[in-house]
């Protein structure tokens, strides 16, 4: 089959690194309870939050890095080399889960803390570690807040042939996701979790912002201008972006909750995140056209210095995420040990993210260190015909 997709232009999109920075930030300080600080992130103000970013920039990530390869080597070539990613993921997952447990189960023994392994998911490994460590591996086990990695190695698993088809028929394989979508929240589609339960994001309909990503990155955005670019967009667009502010904080405030009637109120509250509702789906949408709109490839302001240490964590993604994810329960482990004073909640929001920043900027600085140094300019003049003649000794009187 011939190509239909519009292959994105070369280039870092510095866009890509600043929102991926910022989600990582957001999925940390939200992964904090009763944290003041997280009140900064986007979840408080709408519909979706950071999650959606992250899956959606994942999406186009992939297609951005693996769908030349596929096009130039072949679809082996490109589906090994997406493979090697998924393995990479796989591994920084298992390397988080030993040492995140690890850690809930030295702070609990330490501080006769029984409370924190039912909160933090992770009561089953007393009861039954094997089973547990056993689907643990298979990722139908995930103690809290470590749902998004394998989410992201399931949708990696099975994009090489999606991407295959994507290239040739990109809008019919945009709407086989929507229809896949729609048919998972109509039969309640979801993968089953251990020890019960199913997976908090149900990869049958996140894919969805996947696939969005990796569409909107293979000539979608190009295809959707003019939609972008409308007024009734900007206008229709700002009012339900709106609305999702008003809902969101209703779901915040139950006073101000009780102002709406019931029908409208329960419509949108709980927000309903493991089936990713289409009021959550179009709520991204718009922030996406709004943002390739108002904020191009070549705007100035992503080369700006206030922008790059969230830039470089954007960059280093899966190290800083990995981070994050651990500081966010180092932090939570400290607030309830401390005070929990406002003072404490933000030093402790503040050092996760030093601590995120830094590590984004030393691994950068050690890729930095294991490429070739570039070898020495050569000396092109041209050498003396006739060597100098020695220096002759002078004798002794």
């Amino acid at each position: 089959m011939d190509i239909h997709a519009t292959l994105p232009p070369k280039g870092r999109d510095l866009r890509l690194d600043l929102f991926r920075g910022i989600a990582n930030w957001a999925i940390f300080l939200d992964h904090i309870p009763n944290n003041v600080v997280n009140w900064i992130t986007t979840r408080n103000y709408g519909f979706s939050d950071a999650a959606d970013l992250f899956v959606f920039i994942s999406g186009y990530t992939a297609s951005f890095v693996y769908a030349k390869m596929m096009l130039d080597r072949g679809f082996v070539v490109g589906a090994t080399r997406l493979f090697k990613r998924v393995w990479q993921l796989y591994v920084a997952h298992i390397v988080l889960f030993v040492i995140y447990i690890a850690a809930i189960g030295y702070v609990a023994q330490r501080y006769s803390d029984v409370e924190i392994i039912n909160e933090f998911n992770v009561a089953g490994l007393i009861e039954n570690p094997i089973q547990t460590l056993i689907h643990g591996l298979l990722l139908s086990f995930k103690p809290l807040n470590l749902d998004v990695l394998p989410l992201y190695i399931v949708l990696m698993a099975f994009f090489p042939p999606v991407l295959w088809m994507m290239l040739r028929k990109p809008d019919l394989t945009m709407l086989a996701s929507l229809c896949l979508y729609f048919a998972a929240r109509h039969y309640g589609w979801n993968l089953r979790g251990y020890p019960a339960g199913e997976w908090y994001f149900n990869p049958f309909t996140w894919q969805l912002l996947f696939m969005f990503g990796a569409w909107f990155a293979l000539g979608g955005a190009t295809a959707s201008r003019s939609v972008i670019r409308s007024p009734i967009l900007l206008y229709l667009g700002g009012a339900y972006l709106i609305f999702a502010l008003i809902m969101t904080m209703a779901g915040r405030f139950p006073d101000f909750g009780a102002l709406f009637p019931s029908w409208l109120y329960d419509a949108f509250n709980p927000n309903d995140k493991t089936y990713l509702a289409p009021y959550r789906v179009l709520h991204f949408v718009i922030i996406a056209f709004f943002v390739t709109r108002f904020v191009p490839k070549d705007w100035p302001g992503l080369e700006w210095k206030i922008f790059e240490p969230v830039v470089k964590c954007g960059q280093q993604s899966l190290a800083v995420f990995c981070v994050g994810v651990f500081l966010s329960f180092v932090a939570h482990f400290t607030l309830i040990m401390s005070s929990g004073s406002f003072l404490a909640q933000v030093v402790v929001s503040a050092a996760g993210i030093a601590i995120m920043t830094i590590v984004a900027y030393y691994i950068s600085w050690s890729k930095q260190q294991d490429k070739p140094r570039p070898k020495p300019a050569a000396n092109t003049s041209a050498p003396s015909q006739t060597p100098a003649a020695p220096a002759k000794r002078a004798d002794a009187a």
